[in-house]
């Protein structure tokens, strides 16, 4: 018998039922609140889910905006192709993973059977194009040039190849309108990735981006998007529980997306292409003293621009590309072909992205910092042969002396050492090696003050923001540098990089005078883009506003009304006013009529007299290259940039073709007489383009002239518009190292 009392196991018994009971009345209560959840609280949502399991969507693409000109020309849109797609789902459902059905589907088309494979293979880090980049549950087109036989085959034969779709479909078109490509203006599209479309829900709660988008990856398809893209249209299908449609759920029409009027002028683009494309030809027949070979002339940038707004009304880039060749997914072949160093990488738009130094171009700068500094605008400093400053000779452009010249002078004749002499006395006042705390460094804030050193905010991707080499900038890029340049002093070696590798592992980041004076002349360090020196000289001609550069000009919906209007933006002032912009204009109009760019415009087809034109030539020195040529312009219309790299002086390598696009748009013969009727652009257009009621844009025939204006003029033919059938940064110069020997 146990020694335990009655009274005592009763109870040790009750309470193991009351922790039981307890325990089970818990597990009712949480089974009764999670059924109270699920169908009372949040019933609604998944009945909703539940339903969705039988619902089907097929997406049905938004047709893209077009991109227009300034006239509504077409540069970019849409036309309508047999694309021959697959599903990977529906191959991963296969015994075989689908190798029957692309084997197959290359028979049909006549294509070898690993392009097929190839283009639906996903792309990682480790997988070559071609390959897709987009959604995996995305159809991936494998041909976009497929015949109606070959559409009709795959069709009729949906049992042989299962997931395989052949449609017709409206694809992106750069049609090349009046024969210009502006490809690094346009940018192009690809798919987008399965992470955009993840992060477009999480950023507004929706998805604004669907797995069978095409987004824009650069140019002006990445920066307008949002507008061209237009809403992705979706058929909802009742399915049962075989996936046999049953019904419909509703239809959500797609919608257009806008289109987006630019400030280019295909005309104006074509010329510029072809200037560029000349003056580089050209300067490749010429010889170069300096490295005994002909110029490499190996890429360049033009920039036309509006003076009184920054829009832009040509840009050019070159080496350039075919912006088609994205298209429908692009080649393996092709793919290298943009982004290896033989082709110099095209996709680099070098009008925003290409930095170099800007030679004698500069010098308007260094006049306005000058006279800030306090130096006389009327006074006279000595332009001798050559100057020897902290030891070293600072040259003239083939040791010219000019004795006592004026400023205006200075920057006719492009006279180095002139500016050498104000940029070194003004170093000295400012303390030299041991600067004073309160250093005025007119010509580091000067340039700041121009917009140097910073992005213009051009409505394009991936600008860059040039650099000013100042103070701030020598100490933090010392900072960076010391570690490699002590490793190297430390070495012993005797070449001339050893050397300056001991000098800048002691005192890198002392501003010498060196630096300051190759500063003044747009050498050393200093970097700048063709975008930055388009909107300086463009400020020049306006009366010293810096405008904010655009091509966008408005969006407009399908059907021709206005969505928004992109309005010029004034960004700030240029220190150059009154009388010293007055001063810089005279100078600028005599470098082309006496100074270094007159051999190319006096007695070359070019009306002295009649249309007031005013330039700066230079001539940028580049350590172990040749020079890049620099010619910038305006007149009371337009800002006119080109630059070549190692393409020789700046006169030489870039002013005929500069004095050609001049000529085009004013309607000069090559004797020198104005024919209105041939100018490309008499004066800048302020209209939007007409539309049709249709939404097609009315492009214009000829131009009618009133009181010296032009307007545009459709009534002669209601033509319209027919309808169209990650960068490696630009390489930097390397330092002069102190040596440099500023050209004109």
């Amino acid at each position: 018998m146990s020694n335990i009392p009655e009274t005592g196991r009763t109870r040790r018994v009750t309470i193991r039922l009351v922790v039981l009971q307890v325990l089970v009345l818990s597990l009712l209560a949480t089974l009764g609140g999670r059924l109270w959840y699920l169908q009372i609280r949040n019933g609604k949502e998944f009945t909703a889910k539940a339903q969705g399991n039988h619902i089907r969507e097929v997406v049905e693409p938004a047709v893209r905006g077009e991109i227009l000109d300034a006239s509504g020309r077409i540069l970019a849109g849409n036309e309508t192709k047999l694309v021959v797609s697959v599903s990977r789902t529906a191959l991963l459902q296969q015994k075989d993973h689908g190798k029957a059905v692309l084997t197959r589907l290359a028979e049909v088309l006549g294509v070898p059977a690993d392009d097929v494979k190839n283009k639906v293979r996903l792309c990682d880090a480790k997988t070559p194009q071609p390959c897709w980049n987009g959604s995996p549950y995305q159809p991936i087109p494998v041909t976009q040039q497929a015949t109606t036989q070959q559409a009709m085959q795959i069709m009729e034969r949906r049992e042989d190849f299962p997931g395989v779709t052949a449609q017709p479909t409206a694809l992106r078109r750069y049609t090349g309108a009046e024969g210009a490509s502006a490809a690094q203006v346009l940018g192009y599209l690809s798919p987008v990735t399965d992470d955009e479309v993840t992060k477009s829900a999480q950023k507004d709660g929706r998805a604004r981006r669907l797995p069978s988008d095409q987004v824009g990856r650069a140019g002006l398809e990445s920066v307008y998007d949002d507008d061209l893209r237009g809403t992705t249209g979706v058929d909802r299908l009742e399915v049962d529980n075989l996936g046999r449609v049953i019904g419909s759920a509703g239809t959500t029409p797609a919608q257009p997306g806008n289109n987006l009027v630019t400030s280019i002028d295909a005309r104006v683009q074509k010329v510029v292409e072809d200037q560029l494309s000349q003056a580089m030809a050209e300067a490749r027949k010429t010889y170069d003293k300096v490295t005994s070979r002909n110029y490499v002339a190996d890429s360049g940038a033009a920039v036309v621009m509006d003076v009184h707004t920054g829009r832009i009304v040509a840009m050019a880039s070159a080496p350039t590309y075919d912006p088609n060749l994205w298209v429908g997914g692009i080649s393996a072949k092709d793919y290298e072909s943009l982004n290896n160093k033989d082709s110099n990488y095209p996709l680099i738009n070098r009008a925003i992205q290409g930095q170099s130094a800007p030679g004698s171009t500069f010098k308007v700068i260094s006049t306005t910092a000058a006279v800030q500094a306090g130096y006389s605008l009327n006074g006279h400093y000595p332009c001798p042969k050559s100057l020897t400053i902290g030891g070293r000779e600072f040259k003239n452009f083939e040791s010219e002396n000019f004795g006592d010249i004026s400023l205006e002078k200075a920057l006719e004749v492009s006279c180095d050492t002139v500016f050498y002499g104000l940029a070194y006395d003004q170093w000295m006042k400012d303390g030299g090696l041991k600067p004073k705390k309160d250093a005025g460094d007119w010509f580091f804030k000067t340039a700041h003050q121009f917009g140097l050193g910073a992005k213009t905010g051009v409505d394009l991707p991936g600008e860059v923001p040039g650099r000013v080499p100042d103070r701030q900038w020598k100490q933090s890029y010392f900072d960076a540098m010391k570690q490699s340049w002590c490793e190297q002093a430390a070495k012993g070696g005797h070449s001339e990089s050893d050397e300056i590798a001991r000098e800048n592992c002691a005192d890198g980041n002392q501003m010498r005078a060196g630096d300051m004076v190759n500063f003044a002349i747009g050498q050393g360090d200093t970097l700048v883009t063709p975008i930055q020196m388009a909107r300086i000289y463009s400020a020049l001609a306006n009366g010293g506003t810096l405008y904010r550069p655009t091509i966008g000009k408005a969006v407009v919906a399908p059907d021709g009304s206005l969505v928004r209007d992109i309005a010029p933006h004034e960004d700030g002032k240029i220190p150059a006013q009154g009388q010293l912009l007055e001063y810089i204009d005279q100078a600028t109009a005599g470098v082309v009529t006496a100074g270094t760019a007159a051999w190319k415009f006096t007695g070359a087809g070019w009306p002295q007299g009649k249309i007031e034109l005013h330039a700066k030539t230079g001539t940028a020195e580049v350590a172990g290259k040749q020079t890049t040529s620099w010619l910038t312009t305006y007149s009371k219309d337009y800002a006119v940039v080109m630059t070549i790299s190692q393409g020789g002086t700046g006169s030489g390598g870039s002013g005929d073709s500069v004095r050609r696009i001049y000529q085009a748009l004013y309607g000069v013969d090559d004797k020198g007489g104005i024919d209105n009727g041939k100018a490309l652009l008499p004066q800048p257009q302020a209209q939007l383009p007409k539309f049709n009621p249709d939404g097609t844009a009315i492009v214009p025939t000829a131009w009618t002239y009133q009181d010296g204006a032009a307007f545009l003029d459709p009534a002669p033919a209601q033509r319209t518009a027919p309808a169209a059938p990650l960068l490696p940064a630009a390489v930097e110069p390397t330092r002069t190292g102190g040596h440099g020997r500023g050209r004109a």
